[in-house]
């Protein structure tokens, strides 16, 4: 991917009306640093150079960003023409204006710091902040200007976490923890450092509040940011990795950046936690910060932001810094060897705002990854789940415990105990995305149940209603590319199924085939509408589609055989030639299933009749549209039309298939029996 800045990350002021415990950079709202700030104009020339670059989203915070008059102007510049955008504020300054102005769609989060006046106006240190933040979400509520809450967790809340959740779901469907653990001051100042510290949360509580994810590299199952696209933001990509062998502690992160950092003052970096003055480049002045220290007092040619500074900044200054800043054998000793690293969020910046160093340690991170590598083992006992179906794994996990009775009973005959060699995942979320936000993409599909949209290497579904008139989603499901990986997001009543238990479908769509039938077909595969039964080590299918005694056949033959299933079963090429016949957990009207396969020597298309005998059916173009007129059909496109198509013709070519004439009384079953110890 070329190397382009997609995301600017823009900070308006870093003063603020609160003046939080915890703040990482608070300014007075009067503070004299005021008067540097970039003017309105100069804003604009930021944004214009970065759009010119490429810049297609923006994510505007502070401090407090509407302290600036401004606000409304550098808002409406930045992001009426961006694909998309994000903001961060306390929500206390929002008037009936701006709340009009937020209904343009994006990202807005608003920062809560308790449920109650006495613990936010505490923790903000700011009498009345309270009755103000109440105010400004009132008034986004009234404009119809939807939002996120974004909980922010530290010791002098903790105590009423509980109820902090219960004010953000009162607010909005949409709420978000804030980072559970602090960093220190940008200034370093030590009281501030003090305060800091005495407000992080215990490791235990950071691990329960952003517990380690455990669609872990075990599968390489987590959808990439592209395939996620139609739901995904910007993310940091860690600058710990495995195999590093020498001390540049940002070359990877630079590398792989595609956004940077504007701060109040006009300083470029690729991070908005990079604070080290060697890191950042003046758009004044056209130069790096650092080459001013001790400098006399210079200006730019001319007044605001230089001629293609942003340019300068993003092509020639940041990437020399890849080499530039080193670890030493602080960081090749320590963090760069450490066996934690998948369970740990460090970072350089995170190790110089700590202790001046880049390559230094932050003992608090220490402790939270002990913490969180223990969480990550018990979670994945909690909350994942193998199922072995048409010789593929299912990997379930969720947000939620699962436990005995979340699935269905019929589950346990395919659980497993861990990976195979080829895997499916699914994850499950039980809170809807903010949807109305979203470029979601081109719309391929749209009937009840579902629209489906094709964004980027994404599949998004949306749970519609048949109803014109209900807009409603209850439910997004995101498929990545291949339909091998998938990610669900459900409502409320989601969640609610999912504690009743006995749920009937892993995916928690109306059928896994959705999933399923997509996949086999990239594995010569196909699930036809059937019944199966295997009978002395040899698989048989029994065709046909409703009413045509697909689980009339399934009683008779009880006892004779093991039933895989009375509805669908699933056909796959074998890698040595042949097909096999695998059992799947949607059955119909005899509640009777299998996880066993075997060879499959024989497929009947069923006719109920008078009579009772087996013929042969020599017209391969026939048994093809028998087939093809059975065959379960997911999200169908050209590419997987032809696909099943080249499977069906394989199948008819090389099974034996027959027509079965029977009067469901059960002359019939000796002539299968004979039949299958014939092939």
């Amino acid at each position: 991917m070329p190397r382009l800045p997609l995301e600017g990350s823009i900070d308006l002021t870093y003063r603020c009306n609160n003046t939080c415990r915890h703040c990482w950079l608070w300014l007075a709202e009067k503070a004299p640093e005021q008067t540097d700030e970039l003017t309105f104009d100069e804003w604009r020339e930021v944004i214009d150079q970065a759009r010119a670059l490429g810049t297609q989203r923006w994510a505007i915070s502070g401090g407090e960003p509407m302290l600036r008059p401004d606000f409304a102007d550098i808002f409406e510049h930045a992001t009426s023409k961006a694909v998309g955008y994000s903001l961060n504020t306390n929500g206390t300054l929002i008037t009936p204006a701006i709340a009009r102005l937020l209904r343009r769609k994006g990202s807005k989060m608003v920062a809560v710091y308790g449920a109650t006046a006495e613990v936010y106006d505490h923790v903000t240190r700011n009498p009345g902040g309270f009755e103000a933040l109440l105010q400004g979400l009132a008034y986004l509520k009234e404009a119809d200007a939807g939002f996120i809450v974004q909980l922010i967790p530290m010791r002098d809340n903790w105590h009423q976490w509980d109820e902090m959740l219960a004010f953000a779901r009162s607010w909005s469907r949409h709420w978000r923890v804030g980072a559970p653990w602090l960093h220190k001051s940008a200034c370093g100042d030590p009281q501030r450092n003090a305060e800091i510290e005495r407000q992080r949360l215990y490791p235990v509580d950071v691990v329960a509040l952003d517990e380690p994810d455990v669609w872990d590299e075990e599968l390489d199952s987590s959808l990439n940011p592209e395939d996620d696209e139609g739901l995904g933001g910007s993310f940091c990509v860690g600058d710990v990795f495995e195999g590093q062998s020498d001390d540049r502690v940002f070359a990877r992160c630079i590398a792989e950046r595609r956004g940077f950092h504007v701060d109040p003052y006009g300083h470029m970096s690729w991070c908005g936690f990079v604070k080290d003055r060697e890191l950042r480049y003046d758009l004044r002045v056209d130069a790096p910060v650092a080459a001013l220290v001790g400098a006399p007092d210079r200006a730019p040619e001319g007044p605001g932001i230089a001629p293609d500074a942003v340019t300068a900044a993003w092509h020639e200054f940041i990437p020399v810094l890849a080499d530039r800043i080193h670890g030493g054998r602080e960081y090749l000793e320590g963090c760069a060897v450490c066996g934690r690293q998948a369970d740990c969020n460090w970072c350089g910046v995170y190790g110089y705002l700590e202790h001046g160093r880049h390559g230094a340690k932050v003992e608090y991170l220490c402790e939270v990854a002990r913490e969180s590598r223990s969480s990550r083992a018990s979670q994945k006992r909690k909350r994942r789940r193998y199922y072995a179906i048409g010789g593929m794994t299912v990997c379930v996990d969720s947000d939620l415990p699962i436990d005995a009775n979340t699935f269905s009973e019929k589950f346990a005959l395919f659980e497993t105990a861990g990976p195979g060699a080829d895997n499916l995942t699914i994850r499950h979320h039980f809170e809807l995305p903010n949807i109305d936000s979203r470029d979601l993409g081109e719309l391929v599909y749209r009937k009840a149940p579902w629209a489906i949209y094709r964004k980027g290497r994404s599949w998004v579904y949306l749970g519609i209603s048949s109803g014109d008139d209900d807009l409603s989603v209850d439910q997004v499901a995101v498929f990545s590319d291949d339909h091998t990986r998938l990610r669900v997001y459900h409502g409320e009543s989601g969640a609610e199924r999912w504690m009743d238990g006995g749920i009937h479908s892993l995916t928690m769509l109306p059928t896994d085939l959705i999933m399923l039938s997509r996949v086999l077909a990239d594995r010569e595969g196909c699930c036809l509408h059937s019944g199966g039964m295997v009978l002395s080590g040899r698989g048989l299918l029994f065709v046909g589609h409703s009413g045509a005694g697909k689980s009339t056949t399934m009683k008779l033959l009880r006892g004779h055989g093991e039933v895989l299933c009375d509805d669908r079963n699933i056909v796959r090429r074998e890698p040595g030639g042949g097909f096999r016949v695998y059992g799947t957990w949607s059955h119909g009207e005899v509640p009777v299933v299998s996880a066993a396969d075997a060879p499959l020597v024989g497929i009947l298309f069923l006719r109920k009749s008078d009579q009772n005998r087996i013929d042969a059916v020599a017209d391969r173009s026939a048994v093809h549209r028998e087939l093809l007129g059975t065959i379960i059909k997911p999200l169908v496109t050209a590419e997987w039309w032809h696909k099943s198509l080249d499977v069906i013709e394989r199948i008819a070519d090389e099974v034996p298939c027959y027509e079965m004439l029977f009067d469901t009384t059960g002359p019939i079953v000796p002539l299968i029996e004979g039949l299958s110890a014939r092939q």
